[in-house]
C-alpha cells in the first residue's frame, strides 16, 4: 500500500510584544491544495473525439493541482443536446472508467454532443484505498495489445486535500454526519467550493463544466458491493424520474435488471441530487457490482470474476447509457436530440471483453 502522507503547517511565531501590549493571535489557516502535478493515462481519442480540453478550462481553482484532468469532446454535425458523462469519481469502481474510456476510443456523435471525463477524480486514481486495497492497474488485451489501467482508491489522496480530515463531515445542506475521511469523497463534495478543499474544488470545477456547457443530462458512473442494495441501480434525480422509469423498463426487456431508486431529500453532496438542482441537466448514476467493492477484497479479480466479469459490468453501463440517451429523445425537442453511434452493445462487450473495442 501506499504510504499515507501528512501535511504540516508550520507557522513561525512572532516576537513577543512590550508587557503593556496585548496581542491578536494570528488566524489559523489551513494548507494549500498542494501543487504535484496531475496523473496522466493511455487513452487513445478515437475518431469522433473533435476536442481535448482540462477541467482546469472551466475552472481556474484546480489549474496546477493534482485534480486537473482530461476533457474529451465529441461533436457531431448536425446541433442537438449536449451529454455529460464523468467515469472515476471513485477510483476504485473501474467499470465505471472503462465504460467512459470506451466512449472516448470508440463512439461517434451524429447530432449533438458528447463530453466524457474519465477521471472525474484524478487525484483518488493516484492512491491506494486503505479500507478496500487493490491492484496498481489492471491489464485488458486490445487490438494494439496489452494496456495497462490504473486503479485507485475512493477519495481523494490525502496528501493532496490541503487541508486534514476533520473528526466527523457534515455537509452543508445536511445534518447526517458522516465518517472524517468522506470530506474527501468527490460525490460526498458537491456542488463544491472554488476556495475550498481539493475535493470541493474539483466538484465545483465538474459543475461549473455542466453549466458552462448547458449539458442537457448527465451521467456519473459507479460501482457497489455484490450485495449492496445499490448493486444493479440507476438512481435519478426526481425531476428526471419518468425518463428513468422508462430507461428502466426498456433494460428489463434487453435482460437488464436495473433497479430505480430517486436522489434522496435528505442525503446530500451526490452528483445526482446536486447536478440536477444546481443545473438544467437531467442527472443520473449507475451502480453495477464489483467483487472489489468487499470488506476484504485482496482475492478479489476485479477484471475475469466467474459471476461479475468486468466486461458484463462495463456492458451493462454502456446499455443503460443508451437506454436513457432513448428515453431522454422521446420527450426532447427535435433541437435538443442527441444522437450517438458506434457504442458497443451489452453482449458483444460481454461476449468479446472491453479490450476488444479499445485502441
Amino acid at each position: 500500500m501506499i504510504a499515507w502522507l501528512t501535511l504540516a503547517l508550520v507557522l513561525a511565531a512572532p516576537p513577543p510584544p512590550p508587557p503593556s501590549q496585548s496581542v491578536t493571535p494570528p488566524p489559523v489557516q489551513s494548507p494549500a491544495p498542494a501543487t504535484a502535478a496531475a496523473a496522466t493515462h493511455d487513452i487513445r481519442p478515437g475518431p469522433g473525439v473533435t476536442a481535448v480540453k482540462r477541467l482546469s478550462d472551466y475552472s481556474s481553482a484546480v489549474a496546477g493541482t493534482p485534480g486537473d484532468t482530461a476533457v474529451y469532446v465529441l461533436e457531431g454535425k448536425e446541433q442537438g443536446g449536449t451529454v455529460f458523462v464523468a467515469g472515476g469519481t471513485h477510483g476504485n469502481e473501474i467499470a465505471g472508467i472503462m465504460a467512459a474510456i470506451v466512449m472516448v476510443e470508440s463512439a461517434r456523435v451524429e447530432r449533438g454532443r458528447l463530453i466524457v471525463i474519465p477521471h472525474a477524480n484524478n487525484s483518488a486514481i493516484t492512491d491506494t484505498d486503505p479500507e478496500r486495497p487493490g491492484p496498481p492497474a489492471i491489464a485488458l488485451e486490445t487490438p494494439s495489445g496489452q494496456r495497462q489501467f490504473r486503479y485507485g482508491s475512493r477519495r481523494t489522496k490525502s496528501a493532496d486535500q490541503g487541508a486534514p480530515d476533520p473528526a466527523k463531515y457534515c455537509h452543508p445542506k445536511s445534518t447526517e454526519e458522516l465518517p472524517g475521511n468522506e470530506s474527501r469523497n468527490l460525490n460526498r463534495a458537491y456542488p463544491g467550493r472554488a476556495d475550498g478543499t481539493l475535493t470541493e474544488r474539483m466538484a465545483f470545477a465538474i459543475v461549473e463544466l455542466i453549466k458552462a456547457e448547458r449539458a442537457d443530462v448527465a451521467f456519473d458512473l459507479h460501482e457497489a458491493g455484490p450485495e449492496s442494495r445499490l448493486a444493479w441501480m440507476v438512481v435519478a434525480n426526481p425531476k428526471n424520474l419518468e425518463t428513468a422509469a422508462a430507461a428502466v423498463l426498456a433494460l428489463e426487456a434487453a435482460d437488464i435488471p436495473m433497479k430505480l431508486e430517486p436522489s434522496s431529500e435528505v442525503f446530500r453532496g451526490l452528483s445526482h441530487r446536486e447536478w440536477g438542482d444546481a443545473t438544467k441537466a437531467q442527472a443520473y448514476l449507475f451502480e453495477t457490482p464489483s467483487p472489489g467493492q468487499v470488506n476484504d477484497p485482496r482475492t478479489a479479480d476485479v477484471v475475469n470474476d466467474p459471476k461479475l466479469p468486468l466486461a458484463r459490468r462495463v456492458g451493462v453501463q454502456l446499455a443503460s447509457f443508451a437506454a436513457v440517451i432513448d428515453a431522454y429523445n422521446e420527450s426532447a425537442v427535435p433541437t435538443l436530440k442527441v444522437a450517438i453511434l458506434d457504442l458497443p452493445r451489452e453482449p458483444d462487450v460481454t461476449k468479446s471483453g472491453v479490450g476488444a473495442f479499445l485502441k
